[in-house]
């Protein structure tokens, strides 16, 4: 017998960008063969996408990434999945009172979103909560992930109903959160405080100015967010970084911004995070502290490129100490957070 119908089931996604299955360089080459053939991500005719990818991007920076990779991963398995599965159970044993499923899924490489929606079909939720982990929007991030989810759901015959949760760049709970797990390190009174964001083409950002009159051409159009620039990754970025100072009491003239992990020749966003890294020394700055805040979970970009290389840089250009904040992880009130933000939803 049928059971009755009573109330749709809702069931919670959690998608990350992703990561490769091992620190070898054939998976690392498969992960970022499937994460740059995104045209999202690497925005350029098809034809010249693939000549770059297969020429000159798998042939020599797969073997290379493979070996940071080693660096930092860890008995358990790539950071970024680690701690996505530690967060992904402390939200679902914070909803677990609501019967209500949450699941893991990658971008690009495994768990894929495709078997994290199978997963809830199977739990038999009809209503999917999509929860992309980015703080800031940008098209090559959150908007390649809500695609995913759309073309992964629509292969049902009864496609779930997607909700999706907007950016969080300045809710409070991510801006607290980031603030409890940096006070500790801003207490050490450094010199100064960078801010670093992962870069972006600047393509990407005037791409996302519907105008197309304000990204980029006029002066410090990423300081105040308006409507031309409200989908903007840099204005976004701006804003999370202005609400992290004001929230730890770090005066304006004592932080600054800058955007890192930059590829190819074409301009990304400015100023660049290595290039200002070497420069502060010189400025007298010797006790650098630094922000992550585009990433939630710790993952090569932070911990091999800011923890690793960038105090390998400070330190040559005449700085002392370099010290990088740990991002948000699985830290109690991270996952509180986010639990908080799909309670609203539930």
């Amino acid at each position: 017998i049928a059971r009755r119908f009573s109330v749709m089931k809702t069931g919670v996604l959690l998608i990350y960008l992703g990561t490769p299955d091992a620190p070898e360089s054939g998976a690392v080459r498969r992960y970022l063969k499937q994460f740059l053939s995104d045209e999202r991500v690497l925005d350029i005719n098809p034809i010249g996408r693939w000549l770059l990818l297969n020429l000159i991007i798998l042939p020599f920076r797969s073997r290379r990434s493979a070996k940071a990779y080693r660096k930092v991963w860890m008995p358990e398995g790539s950071p970024l999945l680690v701690y996505g599965q530690q967060l992904t159970e402390g939200v679902r044993q914070h909803l677990q009172e609501l019967g209500t499923p949450v699941v893991l899924g990658m971008r690009y490489g495994n768990p894929s979103v495709g078997s994290a929606i199978e997963l809830l079909r199977e739990e038999g939720c009809d209503r999917i909560l999509v929860l992309p982990l980015f703080p800031q929007y940008a098209s090559s991030s959150t908007g390649s992930a809500v695609e995913e989810a759309y073309r992964e759901a629509s292969r049902h015959w009864n496609t779930p109903h997607l909700q999706l949760l907007q950016p969080f760049y300045d809710d409070e709970r991510f801006i607290e959160a980031f603030a409890a797990v940096g006070q500790p390190y801003w207490d050490q009174q450094p010199d100064h405080v960078l801010f670093s964001f992962h870069g972006l083409p600047e393509r990407h950002v005037q791409k996302s100015d519907d105008t197309g009159e304000y990204c980029l051409k006029q002066p410090n159009c990423c300081a105040t967010l308006c409507d031309a620039n409200r989908m903007c990754y840099g204005a976004h970025c701006h804003r999370t970084a202005t609400r992290l100072a004001e929230k730890l009491g770090i005066p304006q003239e004592k932080y600054s911004i800058s955007y890192q992990s930059r590829l190819g020749r074409t301009p990304w966003l400015k100023p660049y995070t290595d290039q200002v890294i070497e420069e502060m020394p010189k400025r007298g700055i010797k006790r650098l502290l630094i922000f992550c805040p585009a990433f939630v979970a710790d993952c090569l970009e932070t911990l091999e490129e800011i923890g690793m290389e960038a105090v390998e840089d400070f330190k040559e250009a005449g700085g002392e100490d370099l010290q990088m904040v740990p991002s948000l992880n699985s830290s109690p009130q991270w996952v509180e957070g986010v639990a908080s933000l799909l309670r609203e939803k539930l």
